[in-house]
């Protein structure tokens, strides 16, 4: 098990439990306890968790994983809905996308579209598509690539998903007007709508969804049913939800009674 994998599995227990002690972390992992005390140590100093004599603690109540470490979850599932995703949008739209580990799969399936992924492909004088975002890692993927135009929000980055919030963010997005917004969600419930866990990560996938003339969820199975603390939208704004075959059919039934098309993959 390489390091990353390490403390890919060290915070995904964490998320879990809330602390972790060495020795059945140790045991968990099957590696030395020696091992998982330098790995934790390592993550305190990236400021992941905070060190307790013999284990660790999560930051606060609610443990984020940053992104960079959700990217291994379900990544096959959210391959496959990005692929669909990407199938939705025409040629020449201007697309929405909030942060996420999905909605980054969402902007390499439209990069693939185009120039068959070629980075160097020629620059014609129409972009085959329009990308809006307030996502920096997406907004540099899609940088390197002549034939999508982006245009990345103003705003405050927040460290754990690489997203810009706040007025500036708000203030951009305002000015703009989508064909499809795009959202990645912690979170989607029958009564409730669409979820995320940080409220101002949620205004600003608001924004995005009032902006669109159609409005794509795109999540695994693993969110449905699930709630987070802020609400994003209610399905009476969502168009369309793209997820995996894994998602219950007492789901799909209920969002279907509410007009909402799933798609399953």
């Amino acid at each position: 098990m390489s390091k990353h994998e390490r403390w890919n599995a060290l915070l995904e227990l964490l998320a879990a439990e809330g602390r972790l002690e060495v020795e059945e972390a140790a045991a968990s992992l099957r590696v030395s306890a020696a091992t998982i005390r330098r790995d934790l140590d390592e993550l305190a100093e990236q400021q992941m968790l905070v060190r307790t004599r013999g284990g660790a603690i999560a930051h606060g109540v609610s443990y984020e994983l940053p992104l960079r470490y959700k990217s291994s979850r379900n990544a096959s599932e959210k391959q496959r809905i990005a692929a669909a995703v990407a199938e939705l949008v025409g040629e020449g739209e201007v697309v929405g996308l909030n942060g996420g580990t999905t909605t980054t799969e969402v902007a390499r399936a439209l990069a693939l579209r185009v120039g068959g992924g070629r980075r160097n492909a020629p620059e014609t004088s129409a972009p085959a598509f329009t990308v809006v975002t307030n996502a920096l890692n997406i907004a540099g993927e899609l940088a390197v690539r002549p034939q999508i135009k982006i245009v990345v929000t103003g705003g405050v980055a927040r460290p754990q998903t690489y997203e810009l919030v706040g007025p500036l963010t708000a203030g951009v997005l305002k000015e703009v007007v989508l064909d499809v917004a795009v959202l990645g969600v912690d979170g989607l419930d029958a009564q409730l709508g669409v979820m995320t866990r940080q409220e101002d990560e949620a205004s600003i996938s608001r924004l995005f969804a009032e902006r669109a003339q159609r409005v794509v969820v795109a999540t695994d199975s693993s969110k449905m049913g699930k709630r987070a603390f802020a609400r994003i939208c209610g399905l009476d704004a969502i168009d369309v939800v793209v997820t995996d075959s894994g998602v219950p059919a007492d789901m799909v039934a209920s969002l279907t009674d509410h007009g909402v098309k799933v798609i399953a993959v």
